[in-house]
């Protein structure tokens, strides 16, 4: 069966953004039409396709399961135009674009490296990054936002139904500066607890491996703390007081290496959550998505044979 001709491309970006958004108003801001205009768009594809796509309430919007169906289509049709009339546009024929989302876990060390590598071997690649809680970042690959999500994340409700390639496995660490009190003699765990604590966001997947290394110890976690994603608010507090962070080990690697932090020996480490790719298993993957994951695999086996950059 052909086409219908009536079904137009705003059809397309209207249907996606209220399918990001949720929402039929912030949709309509987002795109700078009146939401009169948005519903009558959006009314005509579902007329066009005979379907509801959405069901209405109070709260907002949220997809029918034909409008889950069409979302798998949509997205990468409007993402392969949108990405030819830039290529076009730019002159650039070859390369384009891959947009990562990329955990706090990952943007220290393996990230850099392999932006590093991509543009070694690509002279007009784009590496777009853009960073967040897992939440967040793979509800962007399910409406077609980013291409891959990178980092640990396998505990988050949002990756059922997407691909998860395992890299390799990093635990979790307790660093302080370099003359925190704690490293000037034996340790006493129970003293842990008389310092401010640096430690993942509540209801994120690093902070469930944040919060087993602490009953694996039997350690009583601090009242004062600092919760955050952010590696260099993490690190610049730490360096400045007298706090403990328990952090990504690839995330402190470096300032272990050069003196600036130091490891807090428990005894022991939390075993080690999987770092891995996931992308969205209905949306085919762009030729930069691909080269990208050739370099993670590369990065991935190294790492695993404890080779870092």
């Amino acid at each position: 069966m052909n086409i219908d001709t009536r079904i137009k491309y705003r059809h397309l970006v209207c249907f996606l953004e209220m399918a990001r958004q949720g929402s039929l108003a912030r949709a309509a801001d987002v795109l700078a039409v009146s939401q009169p205009a948005m519903s009558k768009t959006l009314k005509e594809l579902e007329e066009l396709l005979t379907v509801s796509l959405f069901v209405r309430s109070k709260s907002g919007v949220t997809l029918t399961e034909a409008g889950v169906a069409f979302l798998r289509y949509a997205t990468p049709s409007v993402q392969a135009l949108r990405e030819g009339v830039n290529a076009l546009r730019g002159g650039e024929y070859v390369g384009g674009t891959v947009r990562l989302g990329v955990l706090s876990t990952v943007e220290s060390l393996l990230i850099p490296e392999l932006v590093q590598r991509l543009h070694a071997r690509h002279s007009s690649l784009v590496v777009s990054v853009v960073t967040g809680p897992s939440a967040y970042l793979l509800s962007q690959l399910r409406v077609g936002d980013v291409d891959l999500v990178v980092g640990r994340m396998t505990d988050s409700p949002e990756i059922q139904g997407m691909n998860f390639e395992h890299l390799y496995s990093e635990s979790m660490t307790l660093v302080v500066r370099a003359d925190h009190p704690l490293i000037r003699g034996p340790l006493d765990r129970s003293q842990l607890e008389n310092y401010p604590l640096v430690l993942p966001l509540a209801n994120t997947t690093i902070r469930t491996f944040a919060d087993s290394l602490f009953v694996q110890c039997g350690i009583s976690q601090s009242r004062q703390r600092l919760e955050t994603l952010s590696i260099t608010l993490s690190r610049r507090y730490v360096l400045r007081n007298d706090a403990v962070w328990i952090a990504p080990l690839d995330a402190v690697r470096l300032d272990l290496a050069s003196g600036e932090l130091q490891e807090i020996d428990l005894g022991q480490r939390e075993p080690g959550g999987s770092i891995g790719i996931c992308s969205n298993a209905h949306v085919p993957m762009s030729v930069a998505a691909q080269g990208c994951v050739e370099v993670l695999r590369e990065l991935g086996q190294a790492y695993g044979e404890g080779i870092y950059p």
